[in-house]
């Protein structure tokens, strides 16, 4: 399997960085994009570097690069995930104005009908930002916003994020035990 994982300037950086903890222990081939203020919020929430979280991916990729192999529908991949997606890039994604990479990528993605997940982490929403999350889930991408369930009653922090990294793994089809799953 070969995922695309970008990490955009939307509070949250701990998902991008946790998804793909969870991607590299299970092997799984991954495309790092980080854009420079998701580099930013990674300083400011994690105290971590872009480098300590390229290590985490098996290859990465300039954000202005764009001459990556990522930008072809000739490359093959099984999905992209944008984790944390910030509501800029939401919306350079639902009107095709792919001035970076990890715009260009997510509209190879949608152009090739790949799976598509954006992980949105603001609140509120404004009507544009909902006019442009219907406008991309009718397009088949999935929106699955950070937003951690209180039924397995988590104790920590970790556990409010293993939930939503969790929901995004069985979204890319990849069943793991990171988040106790309902019974009744």
């Amino acid at each position: 399997m070969r995922v695309v994982v970008a990490i955009t300037g939307a509070s949250g950086a701990i998902y991008g960085r946790r998804l793909l903890e969870e991607l590299k222990k299970l092997k799984i081939e991954t495309h790092l994009v980080i854009s420079e203020a998701g580099a930013q919020v990674i300083q400011h929430e994690l105290g971590a570097s872009k480098k300590e979280i390229e290590k985490l991916a098996s290859h990465t990729h300039s954000v202005n690069d764009l001459s990556a192999p990522l930008v072809s529908g000739s490359f093959p991949i099984d999905a992209m995930v944008v984790i944390p997606c910030s509501m800029k890039t939401i919306a350079g994604i639902a009107n095709g104005f792919s001035t970076n990479l990890i715009l260009r990528a997510a509209d190879v993605a949608l152009k090739e009908k790949r799976k598509l997940i954006l992980v949105p982490r603001e609140t509120p929403l404004s009507v544009v930002h909902l006019r442009n999350m219907l406008g991309l889930a009718e397009q088949g991408v999935t929106i699955l916003p950070a937003m951690p369930g209180f039924y397995h009653r988590p104790r920590t922090m970790e556990s409010l994020i293993d939930f939503v990294v969790g929901k995004v793994m069985d979204a890319l089809g990849i069943h793991t035990d990171l988040y106790e799953r309902w019974k009744g």
